[in-house]
C-alpha cells in the first residue's frame, strides 16, 4: 500500500501516551476484566481477543456486548448521561503507525466526501481515538483493547487501539509483512463504514429492529448485515482511492485484505473458540460471505451495491 501524497487527517484524538487513559467520572458500561477475581473468564477472555475488531461497531449499542458470549438476555443500553473526554487539539500523529491512521483517515474522509457530494448530501468524517490498553469511551462507556477497534455512534467516534494490528498479524495470521499496512487501512476502512452508516441513519433504524426482533437468531441476522455493509463499504473506499491513486494497491494488498477477512469470520473463530459453528449465533459473517461482500465492493465501488438488507444472498 502506498501512501505518501494522501493527506494526512488532524481529526485524531492520541491518548496513547496517557497512561492507560482515565475513564472520566468512573463507572459505567461494562468492563471486561484482565485478570482473575470475578468478571468474565479466561476462556471468555481469550474468545474476545479472537472476536477482536470483529465487534466492529460498539456491541452494547446493537447487540448487548458481552451477552454474545455469555447467552445473557441483558438488554443492550446506551449510556446518555456520560460525555467523552475532553478532546485534544487536532495534529497528526508522527509515529509510523500513527502516520498510517492519519493517512487513511484523510483518505477515506476525501473519497466519501465526493461520494457525498455526488448525491447532493455533506459529508463530515469520524473523529478517531488513539489510545493503548484502555480509555474513555464517552457515551459507549469504556474501551479496551481486548474490545478491538470500535466505532461508537453517539459520539461518532472511532476507537482504535494501534496494537491491535500487530495482534492481527502475529495472532490472527491475518496478514503478513508489509501488506499489513493494507490490512490495517482496511479495518479503519470498516469502522468508518459504520459512520456511514450513521449517517445515513442505518444503525439507529437496525437498533430499532433488533429491540423489536422476535428471537436472538433474528438480531443476529440484522447485526450480519450491518457488518457485511460495513465490510462492503471498506471496498467501496478502497475503489475510489485506486481510481484516484492507480499506484496506491501493491501486490498483495488485496490478498491479505481477503486473509483477514477469514481470519475473523465467525465460522472461523467459532472453530478455534469451541470446535464447531453455529450459524444463528453469527453476528458478523462467515469468512465466504466478508470476503464476497468486501469485493463486491471494491469490484463495483457504489454504495448501491452493498445493500445488503435486500440482498437475495448474504
Amino acid at each position: 500500500m502506498r501512501y505518501d501524497d494522501f493527506r494526512r487527517s488532524d481529526n485524531i484524538d492520541d491518548r496513547r501516551d496517557d497512561d492507560g487513559g482515565g475513564f472520566g467520572g468512573g463507572g459505567g458500561g461494562f468492563g471486561i476484566p484482565m485478570g482473575g477475581g470475578g468478571g468474565l473468564g479466561i476462556g471468555t477472555i481469550i474468545v474476545l481477543g479472537l472476536i477482536g475488531w470483529a465487534v466492529g461497531i460498539d456491541p452494547r449499542l446493537l447487540i448487548g456486548g458481552a451477552e454474545i458470549l455469555t447467552g445473557g438476555q441483558r438488554e443492550p443500553t446506551v449510556q446518555t448521561e456520560r460525555r467523552s473526554g475532553p478532546t485534544k487539539p487536532g495534529s497528526a500523529p508522527k509515529d509510523e503507525m500513527g502516520d498510517l491512521v492519519a493517512a487513511t483517515l484523510g483518505s477515506i474522509d476525501d473519497r466519501w466526501t465526493e461520494i457525498f457530494q455526488g448525491s447532493g448530501q455533506n459529508y463530515q468524517g469520524p473523529r478517531v481515538v488513539l489510545f493503548r490498553n484502555a480509555t474513555n469511551g464517552g457515551r459507549c462507556g469504556m474501551a479496551q483493547s481486548a474490545m478491538g477497534p470500535f466505532y461508537c455512534p453517539p459520539d461518532r467516534l472511532i476507537y482504535l487501539d494501534t496494537n491491535f494490528f500487530r495482534e492481527v498479524e502475529t495472532r490472527f495470521r491475518g496478514c503478513s509483512g508489509s501488506a499489513c499496512k493494507f490490512t490495517a487501512a482496511y479495518i479503519i476502512a470498516h469502522e468508518a463504514g459504520h459512520h456511514i452508516q450513521n449517517l445515513l441513519g442505518i444503525l439507529p433504524r437496525v437498533n430499532r429492529m433488533q429491540q423489536q426482533a422476535g428471537s436472538k437468531a433474528e438480531s443476529n441476522r440484522l447485526q450480519v448485515m450491518v457488518e457485511l455493509q460495513a465490510d462492503c463499504l471498506s471496498g467501496v473506499w478502497v475503489n475510489r482511492q485506486a481510481q484516484k491513486s492507480p499506484g496506491f494497491l501493491e501486490a498483495g494488498d488485496i490478498d491479505a485484505a481477503l486473509q483477514t477477512a477469514t481470519a475473523i469470520g465467525d465460522d472461523t473463530l467459532q472453530r478455534k473458540a469451541q470446535g464447531r459453528v453455529v450459524p444463528d449465533s453469527f453476528t458478523h459473517g462467515s469468512a465466504e460471505q466478508r470476503k464476497r461482500w468486501f469485493m463486491t465492493g471494491y469490484q463495483q465501488g457504489t454504495v448501491q451495491a452493498c445493500n445488503t438488507f435486500a440482498a437475495e444472498r448474504l
